[in-house]
């Protein structure tokens, strides 16, 4: 085994970890999406457009999400504005 195999192995050990954290990322992001109501895309699309009034955003830098806690919903509203 030469020194250039040892460094080659290490780089696909990293690439893999890598592209499992991304599935991860991906599959969580499903779930939470499945789990919300019909309403929140369309409220997040309102949302964006009232803003869009006032400060030049895009769709992306508005993030609406629902969660439950103690057995109340909390709606989670985040929102990148520029500087």
């Amino acid at each position: 085994m030469s020194i250039f195999d040892y460094f080659r192995k290490s780089k696909e050990k990293q690439t893999a970890s890598i592209a499992k954290e991304r599935l991860q990322i991906i599959v969580a992001h499903q779930r939470t999406a499945m789990n919300q109501p019909d309403y929140i895309p369309k409220m997040q699309q309102d949302i964006v457009k009232v803003i869009k009034k006032y400060v030049d955003i895009e769709k992306d830098q508005v993030n609406v999400q629902l969660d439950t806690v103690n057995n109340c919903s909390v709606l989670e509203l985040n929102v990148t504005l520029p500087q």
